[in-house]
């Protein structure tokens, strides 16, 4: 069974704060205010995989700068569980690469989250930096990924 793509939407926002619970319980989940807040800012871009019109995954980027070449900034990325390793969470970062234009594009994921780093490493991004107890709430510490503009 195969996801489709679409836009996420408002409706949407308390289907993502499930799914956050689940994928980044211990590190401050996002409610569904925030994900509304997210969904209403003018320079942020959302995408929803769907499985029987079921939301299943969710990822968002920002726009960052007001001058060209802009640079880029993926807020989040969650796959549900069940769906994961299906390549939903890559079909969906190469819907974020194509609205950033293949610009210079920025994230930051847990050390320890071996499955997206695999991901984003087979995707184009470098490892830049580390930052120490990024997630306030657990205290783990996150990488500093780049992709460079293609």
């Amino acid at each position: 069974m195969s996801a489709q793509y679409d836009a996420l939407t408002p409706a949407d926002a308390l289907r993502c704060a499930e799914l956050e619970a689940q994928l980044f319980d211990g590190d401050d989940p996002w409610p569904e205010k925030a994900f509304l807040a997210e969904l209403a800012a003018k320079h942020n871009h959302y995408v929803a995989a769907r499985v029987d019109d079921k939301l299943v995954g969710y990822a968002g980027i920002a726009r960052l700068g007001r001058i060209r070449p802009y640079e880029y900034e993926i807020h989040t990325v969650g796959v549900d569980p069940a769906y994961q390793g299906q390549g939903i969470g890559r079909q969906m970062l190469l819907r974020l690469f194509e609205y950033a234009d293949n610009g210079t594009i920025f994230l930051e994921v847990r050390t320890d989250n071996v499955a997206a780093l695999a991901l984003y490493e087979s995707e184009g991004f470098t490892r830049v930096g580390l930052r120490k107890r990024y997630y306030r709430v657990s205290g783990a510490d996150a990488y500093t990924m780049k992709r460079e503009r293609r």
